[in-house]
């Protein structure tokens, strides 16, 4: 069975190999005397806090494994030194159709994509109809609302 490749930036790399290492050293011992002390409490059957901290043990190993198994899969991108649209590129686009105005965004692999933070997965909509393309090219993008036309006014590292 082929492994799913997780695509990445050295920034994103970079974070995950940190929200690991917190994870293994830190927050691990933590539930584990959160368990213990909820164990002090006496009987496990009807114990809410040993219950919830049973629970909190299973997310956090279930994130560890999570994050290893990306980082065994996952290819960091290099910067081919083009003005081409590609993962770990800052994508200036200006919205022509409809007009929203202009908009920097970074793009990312999917497990880095926020929105929020202005990070667009090279998966998404806009990201998949940016990728590849230049500065000065113009391309659709098909989204939920519609389409959407857009300028790429610059491309940098």
């Amino acid at each position: 069975m082929a492994e799913k490749e997780y695509i990445l930036t050295q920034e994103g790399k970079e974070e995950l190999e940190q929200e690991l290492d917190t994870l293994k050293n830190i927050t691990r011992s933590e539930v584990s005397k959160k368990i213990e002390e909820a164990r002090s409490f006496g009987d496990l059957s009807e114990n809410a806090e040993y219950d919830a901290a049973k629970e909190e043990q299973a997310k956090v190993e279930a994130r560890i494994n999570q994050i290893e198994y990306m980082l065994k899969y996952a290819k960091v991108v290099e910067d081919d030194g083009l003005d081409t649209v590609t993962v770990g590129k800052t994508v200036t686009v200006e919205y022509v159709e409809p007009p929203r105005g202009i908009v920097t965004y970074t793009i990312v692999g999917s497990t880095e994509a926020d929105p929020y933070k202005k990070r667009l997965s090279f998966e998404s909509p806009i990201g998949a109809a940016i990728l590849n393309h230049n500065s000065g090219d113009v391309v659709s993008a098909v989204v939920p609302a519609g389409t959407l036309k857009l300028k790429i006014v610059s491309v940098t590292r």
